[in-house]
């Protein structure tokens, strides 16, 4: 009966020690998945950004340039 006991007592421990593993997995893709949210949003940004940078210095077209030269 006491073998029983132990092996008992240690399928409980593997089972506890696999379970707080795959919390600890599940967390870090959690987190792996956020970062790459993160960079993702951050890179669409930035090319929106550069979009309108380039279209805020883009030249302005030659009538457009001689009525500001006017005024």
């Amino acid at each position: 009966m006491r073998n029983v006991e132990r092996i008992t007592s240690v399928k409980s421990e593997l089972l506890d020690i696999f379970m707080s593993m795959e919390v600890v997995e599940h967390v870090q893709r959690q987190r792996s998945a956020a970062q790459r949210n993160l960079r993702a949003r951050r890179g669409i940004e930035l090319h929106r950004e550069f979009q309108k940078l380039s279209r805020d210095i883009a030249p302005l077209p030659e009538e457009e340039q001689q009525e500001s030269e006017l005024h």
